[in-house]
């Protein structure tokens, strides 16, 4: 069963998230992909196989992961301008685990994982580049979505087999590791170009907020509710993006999605 859900559910919210971003555009991509749609699936199967203290713990952690995440958009975003794919991912890559080693280091209450979340959520929108151009239109091959599910799975694979060994902090810390965001800005980037990897990004920081929520309340009420947490965590998700739809997102700094 878990090892169904490993290969299934991250993906699937992937290529949803892709297909929107094609009728909505890029930055609808980065906003869907950066609600916990692979980092979700990473911590329910980890409840599932290591029970709900390692999960609450593993969440707390991801709150500090996404201060990781936010780091990784205004990197990639930068680098993308005048570096190949390769590269801009790499680096993106180094930076991201570079500030997830330091913070596995520096437990702090979930409270204050959301706080330092929060913050550098609008400081990276505040930091990211203006888009130069727009977004190339070009024509998707066949193997486009095949290629973002196989690349999901494959790194949601090898991180859930690895948190029995990692323990909850560095799996939790790991858990919002840009595996989705590497998947559809790295697509963005090699089909549309610096500007789509740009509006796919900010689009990612968009979605941070719910993020967050997600993590805060699983790692809360893991415990007392068990299972029934991911029903009130994605609850909390919709709730908190509506608001900040509504009226946060000049607090961000982020402009609307496309």
């Amino acid at each position: 069963m878990t090892l169904l859900l490993k290969l299934v559910l991250a993906p699937l919210l992937v290529v949803g998230s892709s297909l929107a971003g094609r009728r909505w555009g890029p930055g609808v991509t980065g906003l869907l992909v950066a609600l916990p749609v692979v980092a979700g699936p990473i911590l329910f199967i980890t409840y599932l196989e290591q029970g709900a203290a390692f999960a609450a713990r593993a969440a707390s952690a991801s709150l500090l992961g996404l201060v990781s995440l936010a780091v990784f958009t205004v990197v990639f975003a930068r680098v993308s301008a005048a570096r190949g794919l390769t590269l801009t991912i790499l680096t993106g890559w180094a930076a991201c685990l570079a500030v997830d080693l330091a913070l596995s280091f520096v437990p702090v209450p979930a409270w204050v994982a959301l706080g330092l979340a929060v913050l550098t959520a609008w400081g990276a929108a505040k930091a990211m580049p203006r888009a130069r151009g727009e977004a190339r239109p070009v024509a998707l091959p066949w193997w486009d979505l095949l290629a973002r599910a196989a690349a999901t799975a494959a790194l949601v694979l090898a991180l859930t087999a690895a948190a029995g060994r990692l323990g909850p902090e560095i799996t939790g810390v790991l858990a919002p590791f840009p595996i989705g965001t590497t998947v559809v800005a790295g697509f963005a980037l090699a089909q549309g170009g610096p500007a789509a990897a740009v509006a796919t990004t900010r689009g990612v920081l968009r979605g941070l907020g719910g993020f967050a929520a997600f993590c805060f309340l699983a790692a809360e009420l893991a415990e007392p509710l068990g299972g029934y947490v991911f029903l009130a965590a994605v609850a909390g998700v919709f709730v908190v993006q509506a608001g900040i739809s509504v009226c946060g997102r000049r607090w961000f700094g982020v402009p609307d999605a496309g």
